[in-house]
């Protein structure tokens, strides 16, 4: 009855407004002297002319006393109705309009549910058995390590090239190309090639000159530019390519800016692609650091999550925040589950665009690099596996790279992921279904397990069952949603990423809300890129910081510029955070069930990242 009252009060302050206004013209009618009428000439041939300002004056009280006695007994009326017949016509709305199609999103949300779960536990159980019955990648395929002799020498070793893009890496460009120069290889049989897209002619010096100066340690390293940024990285990768030194070359690593591998990262996976022809790529996993824990106690672990930058002996930047220690949950689940399985079943996963080794002549075969997406590295890997050549992911070698600090750069880096991907499998669906290399069985993972459940289904059903769905169900009692969907199907998801990660157990809460908030992103991308719209090849290089994260992780220490504030702030996590504290209050004042708990828990993620009061906040100076 409240609301109704609030309703009339508003309808009130319209028409009180409206009467003032009129009084104001009137009012500046007199003032002018035109009391007999107004001419308004500037439309038609012929004046017209207005009432005068009294007669407006007179009108507008007139019109004020109806209304306001019309509003006066519509609100006497409103004490007559019961709030019961409210109740009766909402649940009239509710069982007759809404139930039907929420029984519908339910339904269809447990098929997609079940179809996630099923394809994370065949996942699993794969990756789990390959570490139980130790098939390692040397037993699964012939390797033997490479050994010059005296009649050789260096020429037992084949030709390798290394490719190094980066754009504007003012804080990583230093970290690749030394790690590149220390690569274990003859030196006469290795070229590293930076590929420098930078704009800033700061940076490009700065990286030219870190080249000059390893080339003066006779170390093989050319610098390359490019006149203008045609096809972003995939453009420059195919531009390197096509210089005659790099035509000399066998085998090609590559390494982003801001990608450190070991000395011994060439020994360990050349001999795959030198004694297995098959082999088209020989991919590391990604390491982003590890934290040793000792005592593990609750308080430990509460300081640990509540004391930003985290203590512990951490490599590169997986100490910066919790933003980062959920991002290397998802990703440890990625390498260790999906490239893993993919590798051990089909052969085939996606490449993941640096720390990995290809031969040229399977780059060549597949069509070389195209910048038709944004992941020209799945792009290669999936036009390669059609034409027959085998990919292999070994988890045992390793290689150091940075992950995103800052939320923004996550944003842009999960955008062009999500929606590279989902576009990419619009493209290439026709082309897989009816190609002839390779088996039906294989070509059924790659549609439907690898790009269908994995880049559509994934992102589509993850926010709009625990964000949509669950939440209007708290309002609508007549429709239920299945305890196994609701509770058994993301715990036993969720296990299986804890599983993979059991240093991370007590972060699992945190993972679960920040994923859901991402959804909305993600599934936004994904119909994107299915729809091809205008932002489809959107991209934006993630941001880098470098050896310089400890000085750039202190929030507290800078002043925030207003213009940043304002770009931090997220509306539709916001409007979507509005959304779900309604539902959840609305759940918990009329105890329908238990649902609020969690709704309101996801809000405050919302509200959260909304605000932007995740990651790390980078001073631009």
């Amino acid at each position: 009855m409240a609301q109704w009252r609030a309703v009339t009060l508003a309808m009130v302050v319209v028409v009180l407004c409206s009467s003032a206004a009129a009084a104001a013209y009137a009012a500046a009618g007199e003032s002018n002297g035109e009391s007999n009428g107004v001419y308004l000439g500037s439309l038609l041939d012929q004046p017209i002319l207005l009432p005068s300002s009294d007669l407006v004056a007179n009108a507008s009280r007139l019109l004020q006393q109806s209304i306001a006695r019309c509003v006066e007994s519509i609100y006497r009326s409103l004490d007559e109705v019961s709030l019961d017949r409210v109740g009766v016509i909402w649940r009239e709305v509710r069982s007759r309009a809404i139930a039907p199609v929420l029984s519908v999103a339910v339904a269809l949300c447990m098929v997609m549910s079940f179809m996630l779960v099923f394809e994370a536990a065949y996942m699993s159980a794969v990756s789990l058995g390959v570490k139980l019955l130790r098939r390692k990648p040397e037993k699964m395929y012939k390797w033997e390590p490479i050994e010059g002799d005296e009649e050789k020498g260096s020429l037992a070793f084949p030709m390798v090239l290394v490719q190094i893009p980066m754009y504007n890496e003012k804080e990583v460009y230093k970290l690749s190309i030394r790690a590149a120069c220390a690569l274990t290889w003859p030196p006469d049989r290795i070229i590293i090639q930076v590929l420098d897209d930078s704009t800033d002619p700061l940076i490009k010096d700065m990286v030219e000159l870190e080249c000059k100066a390893w080339a003066s340690k006779q170390i093989n390293i050319k610098y390359e530019v490019r006149s203008n940024r045609k096809g972003y990285k995939a453009g420059a990768l195919k531009k390197g390519m096509e210089h005659y030194y790099a035509q000399q070359c066998d085998f090609v690593a590559i390494f982003d800016a801001d990608f450190q591998p070991q000395s011994d990262f060439l020994m360990r996976t050349i001999p795959f692609l030198l004694h297995n022809p098959k082999i088209a790529l020989v991919q590391a996993r990604w390491e982003f650091g590890m934290q040793v824990l000792t005592n593990i106690t609750t308080i430990s672990v509460l300081q640990m999550l509540l004391t930003w930058p985290f203590p512990g002996d951490f490599a590169v930047n997986y100490d910066v925040c919790l933003m980062t220690r959920i991002q290397k949950i998802s990703l440890d689940y990625h390498f260790k589950v999906e490239q893993e399985s993919g590798s051990s079943t089909y052969a085939f996963f996606g490449f993941n665009g640096t720390a990995g080794v290809w031969r040229m002549s399977a780059i060549n075969e597949a069509g070389g690099w195209k910048d038709r997406t944004t992941v020209e590295d799945m792009d290669l890997a999936v036009r390669a596996t059609l034409k027959g050549w085998k990919l292999l992911y070994d988890g045992d070698i390793t290689v150091k790279s940075e992950l995103p600090s800052t939320f923004k750069a996550y944003r842009h880096q999960q955008h062009r992921w999500t929606c590279g991907a989902a576009n990419l499998f619009r493209k290439m669906a026709w082309n897989i279904a009816i190609n002839k290399e390779v088996s039906l069985w294989k070509k059924l993972h790659v549609l439907y397990s690898f790009f269908f459940v994995r880049r559509v289904i994934a992102p589509l059903v993850t926010f709009t069952f625990y964000c949509i769905v669950i939440p209007i169900s708290s309002l609508v009692p007549e429709v239920s949603i299945p305890i196994w969907g609701l509770f058994y199907i993301p715990t036993a998801i969720t296990i299986l990423n804890a599983i993979r990660n059991p240093r991370s157990l007590h972060i699992m809460p945190f993972w679960i809300l920040f994923e859901n908030v991402m959804s909305m992103l993600r599934m936004k991308a994904a119909i994107v890129g299915v729809l091809e719209t205008a932002s489809v090849n959107e991209w934006v290089v993630t941001e880098k910081v470098g050896d310089n994260n400890d000085e750039k992780a202190d929030i507290t220490e800078i002043e925030p510029d207003p213009i940043e504030c304002k770009e931090r702030v997220y509306f539709p996590e916001l409007g979507l955070a509005v959304f779900l504290l309604l539902c959840a209050t609305y759940n918990l004042a009329y105890c329908i069930d238990y649902h609020y708990v969690y709704i309101y828990l996801q809000a405050t993620a919302f509200i959260i990242v909304g605000f932007g009061l995740v990651g790390t906040l980078v001073s631009n100076s």
